[in-house]
């Protein structure tokens, strides 16, 4: 079997609420979900989510190459773009296809692609994480509804600008999720937004009303000596290393003994999953995939033997995509289906209109201005913001922002 094609799609995922974090948020929680599909010779297609950036120009290091090969096709991809580098957006490209070759090397071997990696249980335990930051404290418990019918008994919290909003809202979300366990699982997420004596400062504040499992990412993503100085200054983990783009970014931050738990971004691809989990493993520390409500790394996260739990950010699926899992018992039960378990209708996917896009100037993929440099954390309110020093989403300004 040989790569003959490489077709792109663009979905939509309807949150049916705001979703973001302290950098900005998207208020009418429409977001795109760039697709990519590899063709064969033989009819078989696979299947990856995440990133059309760079596909076209990586696509040809595996076009005409056996599916199969997926380790030596993925290091062929790194060297398609050795000059200017794999890191980036350009990281995001190669992860997707790489989606899609583990999703035609399950089919191939008509197993599920859980069994291909060598798993030997399906079920992958997670913890919720609603993007809630934007959410009014009065409808956090329907909100959560959802992940309590389905047994999760840990979540993560959006914060970091407020400390007072952040310790109210922090207790509120325990108490909801006491209703499946007497200690839940609590996690703070910061999204790089304080400086080192701040993050400290702010930590050891929460933490004298709350026991955090960890704060991710409260530090820039490559700051190893001072992820390691609040590692060291608080009781909670320090997450860290969904933002980073390739494998050799992670050696300055574990050899500082700046993470305790070792994070993967689910749209760099499972290869990448795969070897961040034992570099993580090599040094005994847990590894957790971080975002997307659907992601073939899930897969990748059942056959590791140091996963801790999996990021869930909405219970939905994607217009047009099915998925072959169930949420049960506060994780993901993955399906019996040959491959990643995603299927397209592309009927759907055509018909579908985007409102509006993750990636949106306002939006929380932009890092504000003075992040990491405010001298009292909480600003003014942004315009439409239920919560003190946000800003709400709003359609691109200029055609550099996709």
């Amino acid at each position: 079997m040989k790569i003959t094609g490489l077709r792109t799609l663009t979905t939509l995922q309807d949150w049916g609420r705001p979703v973001g974090d302290v950098n900005g948020f998207i208020s009418g929680g429409v977001t795109d979900v760039p697709l990519v599909v590899l063709e064969t010779d033989e009819g078989l297609e696979g299947i990856g989510i995440g990133s059309h950036a760079d596909v076209a120009r990586v696509f040809p290091a595996i076009e005409g190459q056996d599916p199969r090969a997926t380790f030596a096709l993925y290091d062929r991809m790194l060297a398609w773009v050795f000059k200017s580098g794999h890191g980036g957006a350009t990281f995001g490209g190669i992860g997707a296809l790489d989606m899609a070759l583990w999703d035609l090397k399950a089919k191939i071997a008509g197993e599920p692609l859980w069994r291909t990696l060598g798993a030997l249980d399906r079920f992958v335990p997670g913890y919720a994480s609603a993007l809630e930051i934007a959410i009014p404290d009065d409808e956090l418990e329907g909100l959560y509804a959802g992940w309590i019918d389905r047994g999760f008994t840990s979540v993560k919290v959006k914060g970091g600008l407020d400390l007072s909003s952040d310790l109210r809202r922090l207790a509120r979300i325990r108490e909801i999720f006491r209703a499946n366990t007497p200690h839940p699982g609590v996690m703070l997420d910061a999204n790089e937004s304080w400086n080192r004596k701040q993050a400290i400062r702010y930590i050891s504040a929460l933490e004298e009303h709350i026991d955090l499992a960890w704060v991710e990412e409260p530090l820039r993503r490559w700051d190893a000596e001072g992820l390691a100085m609040i590692s060291r200054s608080v009781r909670a983990g320090v997450a860290t290393g969904e933002n980073l783009t390739g494998l050799e970014q992670y050696k300055p931050l574990l050899d500082a003994g700046a993470v305790d738990i070792v994070q993967a971004g689910s749209m760099w691809g499972i290869t990448h999953f795969l070897r961040v989990a034992t570099v993580a493993h090599s040094r005994d520390l847990p590894v957790s995939p971080v975002g997307s409500a659907a992601s073939p790394v899930w897969h990748a996260a059942a056959a590791v033997p140091n996963h801790l739990a999996l990021e869930l950010q909405d219970l939905g699926a994607p217009l047009g995509v099915r998925l072959d899992h169930e949420l049960v018992d506060g994780g993901v039960l993955l399906g019996l289906e040959p491959g990643n378990g995603v299927q397209l209708d592309e009927a759907s996917i055509a018909d579908g209109l985007l409102e509006q896009g993750w990636a949106q100037p306002a939006g929380p993929h932009v890092r504000p201005a003075r992040a990491g440099l405010r001298l009292v954390p909480d600003g003014p309110p942004g315009e439409g913001s239920t919560r003190p020093g946000l800003r709400p989403g709003r359609p691109p300004v200029a055609p550099d922002h996709g």
